[in-house]
């Protein structure tokens, strides 16, 4: 039976740190694994547009020897022309592994039930888990370490802090998260995150106040406001998050020598300024390039774990 990869804890702390790691080995050795995927391939099913997941995961899967096929929207139409279940199916029978994008995460949760080999989220509305791992690979890289580091993250309660909570949760990073009441992140993940939290030694604290949340930390991260689906609601999301803004006054509340980092696409002078995202305090273009390697680690796991 194959092994999928959905959210962070499906994978254990230990795995999860075992990712973090070969991730960095494969940085530092671009030839590494160059023959992991020879002779399969790996299907991109996209419901969501994007650059830095799709280019990602088609160079790691060609750099790693295997071959990849892209699907968008337009191509599949997923769960509208034909039932999510029909197309896991049928996919399972061409293909030696899927990475699907979609909107809702029922939709990923039915594709990794009906597939018959592994299956990567590569973002949902609810996490974003190899996104988590590229930011936990940059965090290492800076501050050498991982465990007992502080970190805070100040804005929209969305994907992308989920898979950030549950990852700092499970390898004992200090987590300070600042949003606005209306945008904190989803209950029942966050009580997960908590409940991990206490496992691997690390605190999580969630307030509405981002000077108080950056207060010591050496990470600040922070993500758009307004994402993909949600461009109606922006006039309330910028009158919301105002105050939330990574600049300069509120960095000075942070730990000295503090970096920034963002998944992007940003949006400049919104959720963080120009100048900062182009300052020696940014991480953002080096988290950038993790997704890289870090894809390059999860698909190793998965595949030694999934169908031969």
């Amino acid at each position: 039976m194959s092994r999928h990869f959905l959210t962070i804890p499906d994978v254990s702390a230990g795995e999860l740190q075992i990712l973090v790691r070969r991730a960095r080995a494969f940085k530092r050795n671009r030839a590494l694994g160059r023959r992991l995927l020879a002779g399969r391939t790996v299907a991109l099913v996209f419901q969501k547009p994007s650059m830095r997941t799709r280019v990602a995961f088609e160079v790691a899967v060609l750099e790693l020897g295997g071959s990849v096929v892209y699907l968008g929207q337009d191509d599949i139409q997923l769960g509208k022309r034909e039932p999510v279940k029909d197309v896991a199916r049928v996919l399972s029978g061409y293909v030696d592994g899927i990475v699907v994008r979609t909107f809702a995460h029922q939709d990923a949760e039915e594709f990794a039930a009906y597939a018959r080999v592994p299956v990567i989220n590569g973002l949902s509305d609810s996490v974003h888990p190899c996104q988590a791992l590229a930011d936990l690979v940059t965090m290492e890289e800076h501050a050498g370490r991982l465990r007992g580091l502080r970190a805070a993250y100040v804005g929209d309660g969305n994907n992308v802090l989920h898979s950030l909570a549950q990852g700092c949760a499970m390898l004992g990073i200090h987590l300070a998260v600042a949003t606005p009441e209306r945008y904190r992140p989803d209950d029942a993940i966050w009580r997960d995150a908590l409940r991990r939290a206490k496992a691997g030694g690390a605190t999580l604290t969630w307030g509405s106040d981002p000077r108080t949340a950056v207060r010591g930390a050496r990470i600040v991260y922070t993500d758009v406001w307004v994402s993909m689906g949600q461009e109606a609601e922006r006039p309330a999301r910028l009158a919301a998050f105002r105050g939330y803004q990574l600049n300069d006054a509120l960095l000075r509340q942070a730990s000295p020598g503090c970096r920034v980092m963002h998944c992007l696409p940003a949006h400049r002078g919104e959720e963080i300024t120009d100048a900062l995202m182009e300052s020696r305090r940014s991480l953002i273009f080096q988290q950038a390039e993790n997704r890289l390697h870090a894809h390059k680690a999860i698909l190793e796991l998965f595949f030694k774990k999934g169908k031969t």
